[in-house]
């Protein structure tokens, strides 16, 4: 009797990691056919899967009504998405922790303020515990009123992720703002405003950029160095010849839409706009919780930030300018640190994808280091360290009901 007492803790732990690592909004709202189209919708804009990546978050449903409501505005599905994700909380509010609200009011941060794409302040939530047990949620950049109240809960999985129903859409001006539509989105106008001057002037005066507003359409995902960056690589980007210089814009290119919560989903190999027959030109994603690095076998680099997200395209800040094996080797990275990411805080290690191609200098690239080898065998293991806390976690538990 006491081994199974103390194994208590054992399995709380044991069943907590579960409910975290397993939750699913798809799976839990279709037990529920009343919110089959906001189901629906999270789904066909990607914010599901954002979702299911994270584990402490609290999704404001509306049911078939309310979302009726919502889509008799004829919103576009860049534009929805926006106002979708303003009812999505990153952080965790139960059913009892909303009646717990300290002052009466709180504001919080939603995915639409999270993922930059909010203008100031849009993107935080204003919930306010009324009197007689009601509680009402409205954007902060409204006029004050609050239009939409807490029905009741849906699901929680404590404190991983909340699902609350709530009775109408939380509006909000710049959420529904129209959103341009990705043809006619200026690449280069989002990278200068946004800390990547620098590359967006070699890109202007590029054979290079044809390639990329033609990929925006069909999806297209960006990786932009910041300014520090490119400036400090100018004396190698010199150095390259024309063709050269067009392959490494054009390795900053992924032909295909990759948003964040894809990006920190998966690990593996991904091609580039510079990608064609034996000239690989392509890298590889490592992610490590909210961190993602991008590897090849000559540098690694940290994402820090997102210029703008608007399915089918996305575009990332960067700390550094990613080397491809095809045009350099591991001794031609500066020993001086790049710029900081920040939020993520990614430690960088030597190692990633490559191959040798025809445009590479006439030194050609070094052979793969220890430190390289070591790198890529690593990456393996990452995914997987999760798993084998809940292995070990099971393990002790079965040895204590042995005894």
């Amino acid at each position: 009797m006491k081994n199974l007492l103390f194994l208590f803790p054992f399995l709380f732990l044991l069943l907590s990691s579960a409910a975290s690592a397993a939750h699913n909004i798809t799976r839990i709202l279709e037990k529920h056919p009343g919110f089959s189209t906001f189901n629906h919708y999270l789904s066909a804009t990607h914010l599901a899967d954002e979702i299911n990546r994270r584990q402490t978050i609290t999704v404001l449903a509306i049911d078939n009504g309310a979302m009726n409501s919502l889509l008799d505005k004829h919103l576009s599905l860049p534009t929805l998405k926006n106002v979708l994700s303003l009812h999505v909380l990153v952080d965790y509010f139960g059913a009892k922790k909303l009646h717990q609200i300290n002052n009466s009011t709180t504001l919080v941060s939603s995915m639409f303020q999270a993922t930059g794409a909010a203008a100031g302040t849009s993107g935080y939530v204003n919930i306010t515990n009324l009197k007689g047990g009601k509680v009402g949620f409205a954007a902060e950049d409204n006029d004050g009123s609050l239009h939409s109240f807490y029905v009741k809960s849906v699901q929680e999985f404590p404190y991983y992720i909340s699902v609350l129903q709530i009775s109408n859409p939380i509006s909000s001006a710049d959420a529904e703002a129209p959103t341009a539509a990705p043809s006619a989105i200026d690449l280069i106008s989002i990278m200068s405003k946004q800390g990547c001057k620098a590359f967006a002037d070699l890109l202007r005066g590029s054979k290079a950029l044809p390639s990329f507003k033609e990929s925006i359409d069909g999806g297209l995902t960006v990786f932009c160095p910041t300014d520090s960056a490119v400036n400090g690589f100018a004396p190698k980007y010199k150095n390259l010849t024309d063709s050269q210089k067009v392959s490494l814009l054009l390795y900053h290119g992924v032909p295909v839409y990759q948003s964040l919560q894809m990006l920190k989903s998966s690990n593996g190999i991904i091609n580039t706009l510079a990608t064609e027959g034996a000239n690989k030109y392509d890298f590889t994603v490592q992610n490590d919780g909210e961190d993602v690095s991008l590897k090849t076998k000559v540098n690694t680099v940290s994402i820090i930030g997102t210029l703008i997200d608007q399915d089918p395209f996305v575009a990332y800040k960067i700390n550094k300018v990613l080397m491809p094996r095809e045009l350099f080797k591991a001794s031609d990275v500066d020993e001086a640190p790049a710029e900081s990411p920040k939020p993520p805080k990614k430690k960088t290690k030597k190692g990633g994808q490559g191959s040798s191609a025809a445009d590479a200098p006439a030194d050609g690239p070094a052979s793969d280091s220890d430190d390289q080898r070591a790198a890529d065998e690593d990456s393996n293991g990452v995914s997987g360290l999760h798993d084998v806390r809940l292995v070990a976690l099971l393990s002790v538990v079965i040895g204590f009901l042995s005894l």
